[in-house]
């Protein structure tokens, strides 16, 4: 499918709402809009979030009212299949019939290796995308160019990863449906993920930045900016950004209650330590001769 004109999408767009809108169980031609934008996510003809002229990045609400949409139109059915060269001896998946694995070819230029690895339909992965075993990719999410995707590593629904970022063993990416203009996740280009990290809440990491191993960042987390003395807090109509170029580990703070004084208690709290330069560099560089 072609990616089409933004008059298209624009009409594509109200057909969406129009149908969304209908209580009970939608008409057929629903199911037709929602093939139709599954194929453009795909195509990376369109994205669940968008970054705007400034620099923030906002949701698409009806990208993610289409994606919503799917669940309401599709019916669960088997989904199991054998594994090549047993007899009788079948994998067990029962899911909605519109959000089936993503079907590859060579040519798309992306490397699954074997071991598990599912990728919905509906999400878009750029050539030199590496997908280790085992992990997902969500529908929604959008994966740029030459992104290593290790091995139980999650990008969730509507996820925004950008291009050579390295998400390590275990790094969970959330998944942001609803409400419909919540911002997803977003991870710009360059950033390492390392393992066991999760980025939940609309959370947005700049391009550059490092995340050491097991930081987990959510709306409602303080990061604490050692370098330049300051605090970096989400607001009510803004998500959680962690700069360009920072490196956060993780860290703690006292708690603040006379008891939990007295029991030495402290709160985990991601701390940025440093910016990157050319010796985070180095440390990260690895990354290119392994693809």
């Amino acid at each position: 499918m072609t990616p089409g004109s933004r008059h298209e999408h624009e009409a594509l767009a109200g057909r969406i709402e129009e149908f969304a809108s209908v209580r009970g169980t939608p008409p057929p031609a629903a199911r037709a809009a929602v093939d139709e934008l599954l194929a453009l996510l795909e195509a990376g003809a369109v994205r669940a979030a968008a970054r705007t002229p400034a620099g923030d990045w906002c949701a698409v609400p009806w990208v993610k009212l289409g994606i919503l949409l799917g669940f309401r139109v599709g019916a669960v059915v088997d989904m199991s299949f054998a594994q090549s060269g047993d007899t009788g001896v079948a994998f067990s998946f029962f899911d909605k019939d519109t959000y089936p694995p993503r079907a590859l070819r060579l040519s798309d230029g992306i490397r699954v290796v074997p071991g598990g690895s599912s990728i919905r339909r509906g999400a878009f992965l750029a050539r030199g995308v590496v997908c280790m075993p085992p992990s997902y990719v969500n529908v929604g999410a959008h994966v740029g160019a030459g992104t290593m995707i290790d091995s139980h590593a999650l990008v969730g629904s509507c996820a925004q990863v950008g291009e050579r970022v390295h998400l390590s063993a275990a790094a969970q990416l959330g998944g942001v449906l609803e409400p419909i203009n919540a911002s997803p996740v977003v991870i710009e280009d360059d950033v390492v993920v390392g393992g066991n990290c999760g980025v939940y809440e609309g959370t947005v990491v700049r391009s550059r930045a490092v995340l050491g191993a097991g930081v987990v960042l959510t709306r409602s987390t303080p990061v604490f900016d050692l370098v330049n003395q300051t605090v970096y807090r989400a607001s009510p109509d803004r998500p959680l950004i962690i700069p360009m170029g920072a490196v956060v580990i993780p860290g703690t703070r006292p708690a603040s209650s006379e008891w939990a004084t007295e029991m030495r208690l402290s709160i985990v709290t991601p701390i940025i330590v440093k910016y990157r330069d050319e010796r985070t560099d180095a440390a990260t560089a690895l990354e290119e001769a392994l693809r």
